[in-house]
């Protein structure tokens, strides 16, 4: 019988892809999501009762039978750890032996960008429950990337003269499948990224070039950051994230570049120019 593989966030970018992928290779996905409705019907996979990361007993329910967890982090917010330790103690009360976690490039506890301490603790605390475990720490997306711009063809942030190493949700999908489906990855951490570092000055040329009009970046201040996005009647915590998303370009911690898609998905990864000649509806709102 083959082994069960829980994977959360199925209807999702990443999720959704890694379900795929695996159902494509024989195994025995099953795919959590907080409404089933959502999530795809795949051959040889199975869908789990509702369950949310916060809600332990509908988690422990999901995870029941699994022997591996995919755990694709939640959506921002202010309990978001503490929704992250329940679904892992749920997963541990379930006899779920290893979880491979979809945590964030340079996590820390002191990391520039606010959310990526979230990761950091929650990498701590899959550490201390004793299950086998893997860390998969992503970059930005390629797809933020390009929405970075706004319909009036400008970049605004306090990123400086920085580089992200973006990544695309199928280099990430392709490099779990190559964990989940593989052997020796216990105890390790990979770092998910592009084949190369962009500033968003050369991001914002790219997307000139493909949208047909000039594409600028504006590097901001940190108040006048703070101050462009004052409008959207965002929450404090939200409006950190945001804002220390640029900073975190600015001080170098998103220009790492790693060798472990090509490693782990056993081809090259996707650069900015094959993303957005591949993904047209990325750059849509910016065409004149």
């Amino acid at each position: 019988m083959r082994p069960v593989i829980a994977v959360t966030g199925a209807s999702g970018g990443v999720g959704g892809r890694v379900a795929r992928r695996l159902a494509a290779a024989g195994a025995a996905p099953r795919l959590l999501g907080r409404d089933p409705e959502r999530l795809p019907v795949l051959a040889g996979g199975s869908l789990a009762p509702p369950a949310a990361y916060g809600d332990g007993a509908a988690m422990r329910a999901a995870c029941d039978g699994a022997r591996t967890l995919f755990l694709v982090s939640a959506r921002e917010a202010p309990d978001r750890v503490h929704d992250h330790r329940t679904a892992v103690d749920a997963a541990v009360a379930a006899g779920v032996e290893r979880v491979v976690y979809v945590s964030f490039l340079s996590a820390a506890p002191d990391a520039t960008f606010t959310f990526a301490r979230d990761h950091w603790h929650t990498e701590e605390y899959i550490r201390a429950s004793g299950l086998r475990h893997t860390f998969l720490r992503d970059s930005f997306y390629l797809a933020s990337l390009a929405g970075m711009a706004g319909a009036d063809g400008v970049i605004r942030g306090p990123a400086g003269g920085g580089a992200v190493s973006a990544v695309a949700h199928d280099d990430i999908a392709d490099a779990a499948v190559g964990v989940l489906l593989g052997e020796g990855h216990d105890g390790r951490t990979y770092d998910i990224t592009g084949p190369r570092a962009l500033t968003l000055a050369e991001a914002a040329a790219e997307l000139s070039r493909f949208a047909g009009r000039e594409i600028r970046y504006v590097p901001e201040t940190r108040e006048e950051a703070y101050a462009s996005r004052a409008g959207y009647g965002a929450p404090e915590w939200e409006l950190a994230g945001w804002v220390t998303s640029y900073e975190a370009i600015a001080t170098g911690e998103m220009s790492l570049i790693s060798d472990a898609v090509p490693r782990l998905a056993g081809r090259e990864g996707i650069g900015f120019t094959e993303y957005l000649r591949e993904n047209p509806e990325a750059y849509a709102h910016l065409r004149g």
